[in-house]
């Protein structure tokens, strides 16, 4: 592996792990590429917005599969506050089966936000065929790391789409979609969240965190963690951070090709039932909200998981050690005044690494964890069939 920035200092990475390791540690230097992206686009985008989000009735739509629906739902809810308009998360999967019901008001002006890292996906061209099919009016800013993708190139030339490009590196050679996420998440946030009550508080300090979180230092806590080998994870959060608790733990069964069970929920809504998926061997990952009153409920499900599992096999994952022990809790540095959708950015690195060291850990290669072509990179086997008549 060749030395940069980004990995001096770090003990070698097998051959099998080389690009998701090398595309977990390029994402602080695209993330500062990605915002000087936003600013050289700013008048471009504002003029294809602006016309948009000036109708009091627009409906925006962020929509992906898999890694990309999430990314729908940690933007979603800072999305909605700061344009002051209805902003709604849907997979694309969703769209595709069941299209009536998702564009149930077809004389409602809608923004369709597709995420995409290939986008060559079916589902992902499919979605953006079958709102043009159900709406009367639907406009199309296209997230993508792939400018040669079929999903750019339908709508690269279209005067009601407009192609978002990250930097050309996000499109992740690796298996699992990482930097791909984190510069599409950006984008959306950056090219968005501008246009109403201002900037999405955080993303200018994101690099800066994560570079934190890909020192030496913080490797050793993560490897502690992994190092005590759970056979389950937990990942919990609330608002923004419950959708990147499901992102930590689609990441730790992709990377560990499914050896690791891992669970997602909301911090309330583990208690309701899914807490029967604690056993002994189970390590915990609580994210923490900057929201003062959201804040509580993580603090207090930190608090019982604490209680429950054994000593090290609990951590919070926050941007302030408030009311958490500092032993037990992995710092973001400089996030304490993010908004949740920006802490994810650099919280997610937190995930990627868990998933990476597990990998490792169980004799797999991280940059393709089903060999034998189970589970692929680029989704296969989806046949789309035409929708009922509108």
């Amino acid at each position: 592996m060749t030395t940069t920035p980004e990995t001096r200092d770090l003990p070698a990475v097998p051959a099998g792990a080389a690009h998701t390791d090398r595309e977990i540690r390029q994402q602080p230097r695209l993330w500062e590429d990605m915002l000087a992206r936003l600013g050289e686009q700013r008048a471009a985008l504002d003029a294809f917005l602006a016309p948009l989000l000036a109708e009091p009735g627009l409906r925006v739509v962020l929509t992906g599969a898999g890694t990309s629906a999430y990314a729908g739902g940690i933007a979603r809810s800072v999305l909605a506050a700061a344009l002051g308009r209805t902003v709604e998360a849907i997979a694309t999967t969703d769209i595709v089966a069941e299209p009536a019901a998702c564009f149930e008001d077809p004389g409602r002006p809608t923004l369709l936000v597709s995420f995409a890292r290939s986008g060559n996906s079916p589902e992902s061209t499919a979605a953006t065929a079958l709102a043009d099919r159900f709406l009367d009016r639907c406009a199309h800013l296209v997230v993508t790391c792939n400018a040669s993708g079929a999903l750019a190139a339908g709508h690269d030339t279209r005067p009601d789409s407009f192609v978002l490009l990250t930097p050309a590196e996000a499109e992740d050679q690796g298996f699992a979609m990482t930097s791909s996420l984190t510069c599409m998440l950006l984008g959306a946030l950056g090219a968005l969240g501008a246009l109403g009550t201002g900037q999405v508080r955080g993303l200018h300090a994101a690099p800066a965190a994560a570079r934190e979180l890909l020192s030496p230092e913080f490797a050793r806590r993560v490897a502690a963690l992994v190092g005590n080998e759970p056979r389950r994870f937990v990942y919990l959060g609330s608002g923004p951070l419950k959708a990147l608790a499901g992102e930590s733990a689609l990441k730790l069964l992709e990377l560990t090709g499914g050896a690791v069970s891992a669970l997602a929920e909301s911090s309330l809504g583990f208690r309701h039932g899914p807490k029967a998926f604690l056993t002994p061997d189970t390590a915990a990952v609580v994210y923490v909200s900057n929201d003062p009153y959201t804040r509580l409920y993580d603090l207090d499900i930190f608090r019982e998981l604490s209680t429950a599992l054994p000593v090290g096999q609990v951590v919070a994952v926050a941007a302030s050690t408030e009311g958490l022990p500092a032993d037990r809790t992995w710092l973001v540095p400089g996030m304490a005044d993010a908004d949740d959708a920006a802490l994810a950015l650099p919280a997610v690195v937190c995930a990627q690494l868990v998933a990476l060291n597990a990998s490792l850990a169980h004799g797999l290669t991280p940059d393709n964890p089903f060999p034998a072509g189970e589970v692929n990179r680029v989704v296969r086997g989806v046949t789309i069939h035409p929708p009922a008549e509108r």
